[in-house]
């Protein structure tokens, strides 16, 4: 591998995947990007090619999901240096499909990377579905302990909020003498 390919990070293309209509995609100018050539010769190679390319592999996005994509990343708007067509995006399968396509090195080189990050992104979404999933069950067991959850703490603050019971006192009490000069005081 050589250095201008290994400077591309697993995160990097992490970031490049989106998930519209329920797919995880990636932007024709993205995987362009990667692949190391232009989007238009992309996109052409597709378009000779589409037999192999179902619609579960690419697919054009809509105006509406141009829009919702554009205020998400910002890209810029046709007539200001913008696209003159709405982006293809791809799926995991058809980006793998179209470096087979392209059947260049670094498009070779670069699927590999592009399917790893679509693979680590299935996982962590397994491991946060298996997370929901333990909470649930979790919130399930508790379900009928809220109201003896909330008495056992109206107790508790019961306890620490009533009065103190007056105490009896301990020990000797002395009465008071009367000396002949406290009583001579009050005559």
């Amino acid at each position: 591998m050589t250095n201008e390919k290994a400077l591309i990070p697993a995160e990097r293309i992490e970031r490049l995947i989106y998930l519209i209509r329920g797919q995880r995609v990636m932007l024709d100018s993205d995987l362009a990007e990667l692949y190391g050539v232009e989007t238009g010769a992309l996109n052409r190679s597709v378009g000779r090619n589409a037999n192999r390319f179902p619609p579960d592999f690419v697919f054009q996005l809509t105006p509406q999901e141009v829009a919702d994509l554009r205020c998400q990343i910002g890209t810029s708007n046709e007539g200001r240096g913008g696209r003159r067509y709405h982006p293809y995006v791809f799926t995991e399968h058809g980006a793998i499909m179209a470096a087979m396509v392209l059947n260049s090195p670094r498009a070779v080189e670069m699927s590999v990377q592009v399917v790893r990050a679509f693979i680590r992104l299935r996982e962590m979404l397994a491991s946060n579905r298996e997370l929901a999933q333990k909470l649930a069950e979790l919130e399930r067991k508790l379900e009928g302990h809220d109201a003896a959850i909330r008495n056992l703490f109206e107790a508790i603050r019961q306890l620490l909020n009533s009065p103190e019971p007056p105490r009896k006192q301990i020990g000797f009490q002395v009465k008071e003498r009367r000396t002949r000069y406290a009583a001579s005081c009050r005559n």
